[in-house]
């Protein structure tokens, strides 16, 4: 175990770690873009030091309950611009965004604190479809609306769609990452909200439930 050590770009436990992960996903990445992954959590660890922005601090934890439960939604993502509403330290968008350069992520989040790791994670990682927005969503207009609206440990389900609605097109989805699967809450959307799945997600290495919960808005 590394403790709070930083997960260096090289480190190969952590490396045989995310590739074994990624292929129990599904998932197959270039080289590049696995390098990429630990050079973020590399790039968090040493911020973590003195901002605080997550409280797993151990090297096997950090790419289980980061990298990989982040990347389990991956398969099931609808194509199309994402935004990532309340990102905290970049999760789930920077592995969004590493697994799929083409697609466009904006961060959204309202600390300062937190954006400026996620403008500098950006740039040091070379994320061109990554674009770090500080605002709180309800007062965010994008130029254009998104098609996966997407949130982690972020509200409630009806608070998230009362904040986050205005940010998806008609096309698009809302994609909600739970732990429990989360009845009480489903039951207490809006009648114009829909759920059209609840997906169960294995992933790796992590014994707790994890759901992602689909969600579409009549016109």
């Amino acid at each position: 175990m590394r403790g709070s050590s930083p997960v260096a770009a090289g480190d190969a436990a952590a490396a045989e770690r995310l590739h074994a992960g990624l292929g129990a996903l599904g998932l197959a990445l270039p080289a590049q873009a696995e390098h990429a992954l630990l050079a973020y959590l590399d790039l968090l660890a040493r911020w973590n030091r003195v901002f605080n922005l997550t409280a797993v601090r151990d090297t096997d934890e950090m790419v289980t309950r980061h990298l990989l439960d982040s990347l389990a939604v991956v398969p099931h993502l609808p194509p199309g611009a994402l935004v990532d509403v309340g990102s905290g330290a970049g999760l789930p968008g920077i592995p969004i965004a590493i697994a799929d350069p083409a697609r466009p992520v904006v961060l959204l989040d309202r600390s300062h604190k937190r954006m400026g790791f996620l403008t500098e994670a950006a740039a040091r990682l070379g994320l061109q479809n990554v674009t770090p927005v500080c605002a709180r969503a309800e007062d965010f207009r994008p130029p254009q609306p998104f098609e996966v609206v997407i949130t982690r440990a972020f509200a409630s389900l009806a608070d998230a769609v009362a904040a986050t609605r205005h940010l998806l097109s008609p096309t698009g989805v809302a994609l909600a990452m739970k732990g429990a699967l989360p009845t009480e809450e489903m039951a207490q959307l809006p009648p114009d909200v829909t759920v059209r799945a609840v997906q169960p997600l294995a992933v790796p290495g992590l014994n707790a439930r994890r759901h992602l919960v689909v969600l579409a808005y009549s016109a």
